[in-house]
């Protein structure tokens, strides 16, 4: 039915056709023109050794947009032999998917197989989800799912269980080249880009397939004369914003690659995550409480003042705002991965929970208790108690753990920064008290 405002053609005067995208156009035909995914496609890749075998079980394809994960499953589906039936769980619900169910049913009946393709399946609730599992144990469909979210996340374990997930990788920059060789085919034209133009242009699209497609499509409608240059480009085409989602799998992705720059003493490194969370619009808050963690967790004791140069960076990010305040985490963050690295106190303090936990309730030992009545002075609170500043080096060396329990050690300082002073002190209250305990014996 036409739209209401559409005005139908006149007699003789044929419908002029809808152009097709360009991505559809040059849309593989076979797995082996898919660009990109030969971890899983090639002979020896978990795709291409199923399709070897004869056997295709259902998958869970997950990578990011723009990877091929829709082609893919059309040309599973055409290299086994099964129906091709596509749905998103955007927009389907039950009612939609009794329908699927039951059509490949019928179809089953009648000799042949249903290869169900759902787009963003991590849409749908557990309850839906639940509702393929019988029809994928009977083979009624085989299923593709296709996801850019952790399916360990976002999908049921039932339905993993029953599923294979496959790792599609982001594009790299030769793998959009190859797409841009092969869309120049298609259009007949090479595009008017100079070389770091052209280059430009592929990073724009950020690892994404089609989005690289569409910005050639762009580009090949303008009426230019000659090639343009990578400030030209600059002015006609807006940078794809960066994939990053703060409440999702991209976000913790980053936040890990920072902290192990930061740990593994990279400051390079961990300023371009720092920019990467920034640029995809991260709480500067948020890192700077994050920082101040990696100080406590990975630097300690090592180099106290890192914690001090992380809390100072906060409150000038606190009274500076954005953009100057994050001048101040990219500092810390330099700091941090510079700082000599020490985690004796954080495995100190996880070993004294541990054992807090095991030890249950049991009392420090009288000596070190008050006995602020005469009853608990009676029950010997207090008794024998000796006050260390009135001991030669202000060290009595007495017991302060509970009685019985053997003597643990849990801080280990290392050889590095200003943990190397705290060792030579751990080390010498320890033969100190050791000598301590020999005079009280004789």
């Amino acid at each position: 039915m036409a739209d209401l405002f559409d005005t139908a053609p006149t007699s003789g005067e044929a419908a002029r056709p809808v152009a097709r995208p360009l991505a559809d156009r040059i849309r593989p035909a076979r797995l082996s023109d898919v660009i990109g995914q030969d971890k899983v496609l090639g002979p020896d890749g978990p795709l291409g050794a199923m399709l070897g075998a004869g056997s295709l079980s259902s998958l869970i394809l997950w990578g990011p947009p723009g990877v091929g994960k829709t082609t893919i499953a059309r040309l599973l589906a055409q290299e086994t032999d099964l129906a091709f039936v596509q749905i998103s769980a955007i927009f389907s619900g039950v009612p939609e998917l009794r329908k699927v169910f039951d059509a490949a049913r019928l179809r089953r009946s009648q000799g042949r197989g249903t290869l169900l393709f759902v787009d963003e399946i991590h849409r749908f609730n557990k309850a839906q989800q639940d509702s393929f599992l019988p029809h994928m144990e009977d083979g009624t469909i085989t299923l593709v799912g296709a996801t850019t979210e952790n399916p360990s996340f976002e999908l049921n374990a039932a339905l993993l269980s029953r599923a294979q997930v496959i790792v599609l990788e982001r594009l790299g920059l030769a793998d959009l080249e190859r797409l841009a060789q092969r869309a120049e085919q298609e259009l007949g034209r090479a595009l008017p880009l100079t070389g770091e133009a052209r280059d430009r242009l592929l990073e724009m699209a950020d690892g994404d397939g089609r989005a690289v497609l569409n910005l050639i499509e762009q580009v090949m409608a303008w009426k230019v004369k000659g090639k343009l240059d990578p400030e030209a480009l600059a002015q006609r085409l807006m940078r794809r914003a960066a994939k990053y989602d703060k409440s999702g799998d991209e976000h913790y992705n980053l936040i890990s690659a920072l902290h192990k720059s930061v740990r593994g003493s990279d400051p390079d490194a961990a300023l371009y995550w720092l920019s990467r969370m920034l640029e995809g619009g991260e709480d500067p808050r948020y890192l700077a409480r994050r920082l101040t963690r990696m100080a406590i967790e990975d630097i300690g004791l090592a180099d106290p003042a890192a914690q001090r140069h992380c809390l100072d960076a906060w409150a000038l990010y606190e009274r500076l705002g954005s953009p100057e305040g994050e001048l101040a985490l990219a500092q810390a963050t330099i700091y941090l991965a510079l700082a000599p690295k020490s985690n004796a106190g954080y495995a100190a303090y996880k070993a004294s929970r541990a054992l807090a936990r095991r030890s249950g309730s049991q009392m420090p030992p009288k000596h070190i208790l008050n006995a602020p009545t005469g009853l608990m002075s009676e029950q010997g609170y207090g008794a024998g108690y000796a006050y260390d500043h009135d001991a030669e080096d202000a060290f009595s060396g007495q017991n302060y753990f509970p009685d019985g329990m053997k003597r643990p050690v849990f801080y280990l300082p290392v050889e590095r920064g200003f943990e190397r002073e705290l060792k030579k002190r751990v080390e010498w209250f320890a033969g100190l008290r050791q000598k301590r305990r020999a005079e009280d014996k004789a």
